[in-house]
């Protein structure tokens, strides 16, 4: 069975088991162990065979799955997860910017404010992208009909004697 498979049977199992809530925090913990490493050697990408970084982040290999497979939409050059073995090369090559609004995204905290994001961006940057990120999020409502302004319909009569009537 391939490592990919092995990490999404686990992932199956374990929410089955202990539930959805029990998993992301156990997810969270290895994520973890991994980021601040991954982001205090910005500079350096890691890489080296699959099994060699699972064991320098002291994870399992079916944990590191969990976290290349989490990480994978923010490396600059992805890789094709299910065909990945113990020995596969690995390079950690990652888009920080990506990342970072990845983690935003998921609602990680304990990762996206980690101090060594203001060594890879600067104060500014983070802010920005916050901005950024807070605006993706903007939802514009539409106007709502008063009773008495004229249906959107286009009938011409007031909304309160038109479509309301059928609302």
């Amino acid at each position: 069975m391939s490592l990919y498979n092995e990490w999404k049977n686990l992932v199956v199992f374990f929410v089955q088991t202990r539930g959805e809530e029990e998993f992301w925090k156990e997810y969270g913990s290895i994520e973890g162990k991994i980021v601040p490493q991954v982001l205090k050697n910005y500079k350096d990408p890691f890489k080296g065979k699959f099994n060699e970084l699972a064991k320098n982040f002291n994870v399992s290999n079916v944990s590191f799955m969990g976290f290349l497979d989490g990480v994978n939409s923010s490396l600059k050059k992805p890789v094709h997860i299910d065909s990945i073995t113990e020995d596969s090369e690995i390079l950690l090559d990652i888009d920080f910017e990506k990342l970072y609004i990845a983690m935003l995204q998921a609602g990680t905290d304990n990762l996206y404010t980690l101090p060594e994001w203001n060594i890879i961006f600067g104060k500014d940057k983070l802010t920005k992208l916050n901005m950024e990120f807070s605006n993706t999020k903007t939802v514009l409502s539409a106007k709502k009909v008063g009773r008495n302004d004229l249906c959107p319909c286009g009938s011409g009569k007031k909304y309160k004697n038109c479509c309301a009537n059928n609302a």
